[in-house]
Order: C-alpha cells, then sequence, then structure tokens
C-alpha cells in the first residue's frame, strides 16, 4: 500500500501513531466526564471545578483544574450556587402591627402564660419548605408546628395555633409572641390571625420591634 501511494513506511507509522493517541485521549475524556458526573451529581449540583478536580485527585487520577472546568463546559454542567442568607422579615405592609409587650421576659414560670413562634425556611431539593413552630416559653417545649410548601397565614400559623390549641390550654392575660411578619404572607398581621386573637379575650398579642431579632431570642429557632 506504501509503494502504491508512495508514502514512506516511517510517515505510514507516524500517521498511525496519531490516530491510535487520538483514541486514547477520546476514551480518556470520556473517563475523566464519568468522574465528573458522579462527583458532579453526589454534590446535587454544587460542587465547581476546584472541588471537582479535588475529588478526582482524591480517587488517584491527576487531573487539573482548568480541564475539568473545560469538560464540564463541554458537558453543559455548572455548580448552583446556593442562596447563602434568605430575608424573611417584611415590615412593608398595610396591616396594624402589635405592641412589643414581652420585652424579651423570656423566663416564665406558668406553662399557658407566654408562647412564641417563628417562620423559618428550610431547603428540600430546588424549593423552599417553610416551618411554623409554637412554643411555650415556661417549658421550652413545642406545642405546635406546621410544614407548608407555601407562605400562607392558613397553611403555616394557623395550622400550628390549631394544633397547639389541642394540646395545650391557655390562661386569662396570655402572651402570644412573633416577629412581625415573612415576605410572602404578613402571616401573624394578616386579618385572619388578629380576629382570632381579638375575638378570644385572654390573648394578647405581642410582636417583636421592626428589624430587632433579639426581641424574638426566646424562640429556639434564633
Amino acid at each position: 500500500m506504501c509503494k502504491c501511494l508512495e508514502v514512506s513506511r516511517n510517515s505510514y507509522y507516524s500517521w498511525k501513531r496519531k490516530q491510535l493517541n487520538k483514541e486514547n485521549i477520546a476514551i480518556e475524556k470520556n473517563i475523566f466526564k464519568k468522574h465528573i458526573k458522579e462527583i458532579y451529581d453526589n454534590s446535587k449540583g454544587t460542587y465547581g471545578s476546584p472541588r471537582i478536580a479535588a475529588g478526582i485527585i482524591k480517587r488517584g487520577i491527576q487531573i487539573s483544574r482548568s480541564y475539568v472546568a473545560r469538560l464540564m463546559k463541554e458537558m453543559g454542567i455548572k455548580s448552583i450556587l446556593a442562596k447563602k442568607f434568605v430575608a424573611t422579615t417584611n415590615s412593608k405592609y398595610e396591616y396594624q402591627v402589635a405592641s412589643n409587650i414581652l420585652k424579651r421576659n423570656f423566663e416564665v414560670e406558668d406553662i399557658g402564660m407566654v408562647w412564641v413562634s417563628d417562620i423559618t425556611y428550610i431547603r428540600v431539593g430546588n424549593k423552599w419548605n417553610y416551618l411554623t413552630t409554637i412554643i411555650d416559653l415556661a417549658d421550652r417545649k413545642i406545642v405546635g408546628w406546621s410544614l407548608s410548601s407555601d407562605m400562607t397565614a392558613e397553611n403555616t400559623v394557623l395550622c400550628a395555633w390549631s394544633m397547639a390549641r389541642q394540646r395545650r390550654d391557655i390562661k386569662d392575660e396570655f402572651i402570644f409572641h412573633s416577629d412581625r411578619g415573612h415576605l410572602e404572607g404578613v402571616q401573624y398581621a394578616c386579618n385572619q390571625i388578629k380576629n382570632i386573637f381579638s375575638f378570644h379575650r385572654k390573648i394578647i398579642q405581642s410582636m417583636s420591634r421592626k428589624g430587632d431579632c433579639w426581641d424574638n431570642a426566646g424562640h429556639p429557632m434564633l
């Protein structure tokens, strides 16, 4: 064949070695991509090229961060940056807020005298869920809670309140303390909550001052 094509044997073997090298490079690249995908999926998409490269090196395979970044670009994947902080309190609404009756008096002796409540964000997969809890300051027990996928008053505060009232009675001059409400629902200041509290003469509603989380520091979630 070399004679017919008038090609030297050295040229033919040089071309053959290049083809073999290309095949080996392709195989090696696929192996690297497999490791990248495994580590990326195990991190739930949060790892970028530096951490993935470190993970591959721990497996005994030498690879550079820049090469991992290039392969990730070819694969169309990138790290998902999770928000480090989620603002939850929103005091810009038309509802009238209650005064801070509790005034950081978190030492309570009698059960059923003071309950404090808060809502926190919990990341589940790529979505946020909302945990509402109510605790009795006397024994620090959670008397009511609710886990919901939305921030409506019905599925957060009202649900937790209903559970708490089934579990415990309240006494005269009972104080229910919370912050001023959260971004999507203004749960503690809405008319639904206020109507329940105003209808029951035993209940005195108390709210933290604007922008001061320490006013609700008696809650274990803070």
